[in-house]
């Protein structure tokens, strides 16, 4: 009986003090793609690692096969289109990858203004 307390006990412990993500940047993209393969060498290795990445963990989706489980606001015609969600929500978006640091710049900015990201902006 203690054995289960403990755990009981553990479990929130630990899931209360997991940082609860309220944004996610995803990433539509697709195969044979050029700027998609640009922005994968470019940025993909760092974003995880940026205070943006832990702000808002990048998703990866296909082109070809919308997830149930979010809602764009329209549809994606171009890849990459990095969509900023909120609670299953499109709530902003950049189209294409126009280069490093146009795109530090706008998802910083997108960041700030549409989730109240407070991290270091470019």
């Amino acid at each position: 009986m203690q054995a289960r307390s403990f755990l009981s006990a553990l479990a929130v412990t630990v899931f209360t003090t997991l940082p609860a993500w309220a944004a996610e940047l995803v990433i539509v993209e697709q195969a044979g793609c050029y700027t998609c393969k640009l922005w994968n060498e470019e940025i993909g290795p760092i974003y995880p690692k940026t205070e943006a990445g832990q702000f808002a963990p990048l998703r990866r989706e296909n082109l070809r096969a919308k997830p149930d489980d979010l809602t764009y606001a329209r549809r994606v015609n171009f890849t990459p289109t990095f969509i900023l969600i909120e609670d299953g929500q499109e709530i902003a978006r950049l189209e294409g990858y126009p280069g490093e640091d146009f795109f530090w710049w706008h998802i910083e900015k997108m960041l700030a203004e549409k989730a109240g990201f407070q991290g270091a902006t470019r």
